[in-house]
């Protein structure tokens, strides 16, 4: 099963370092059968996109918890055995569960498929986004729009390989 783990560059650089994702238990995100529903799609990469589309969000709340990030949202894929995963729905009203997953254990890097990354040309609205999520989340919806904003930036694809590069 594909899965879509939300980081920052921080802790991707952390993840590089150890080898793996983690520490256990990882919230992550992938295709469940609330996000198919949802979404009304049954075509596999639409799906997979709106689950890396999830992943972007939680890590936009990661930015919002480290002020010092960089502020570029960051997703690694991986793909896990289904057995891994388990639903998490206990994520909190804030947290958009569509999607929601957790794995038990720490993930080996060496089962990334791919690194998505904000471009440099996102950070001054994912900044904004990261600064305005605490307001949106009491229902301010000029805050929203803010938050919003930052998905009008699509993250780039890199490969596994390049992760030195973008740390």
């Amino acid at each position: 099963m594909r899965v879509y783990v939300p980081l920052t560059l921080p802790g991707l650089a952390e993840a590089h370092r150890n080898g793996q994702l983690g520490p256990a238990p990882l919230d992550a995100f992938a295709v469940t059968p609330a996000l198919r529903e949802w979404y009304l799609s049954d075509d596999v990469e639409e799906l997979e996109y709106a689950a890396l589309g999830r992943a972007a969000q939680g890590s936009l709340r990661l930015l919002a918890a480290e002020p010092g990030a960089p502020r570029r949202r960051v997703v690694v894929a991986v793909d896990v055995a289904d057995g891994a995963v388990t639903a998490a729905p206990d994520r909190g009203p804030v947290t958009n569960a569509l999607g929601a997953v957790r794995l038990a254990g720490p993930v080996p890097l060496a089962k990334a498929a791919s690194v998505h990354v904000d471009g440099e040309d996102a950070e001054r609205d994912v900044a904004a986004a990261a600064a305005a999520l605490p307001a949106a989340d009491q229902g301010d919806d000029d805050a929203q729009f803010t938050v919003d904003g930052a998905e009008d930036h699509d993250l780039m694809w890199f490969a596994v390989q390049e992760i030195p590069g973008l740390i």
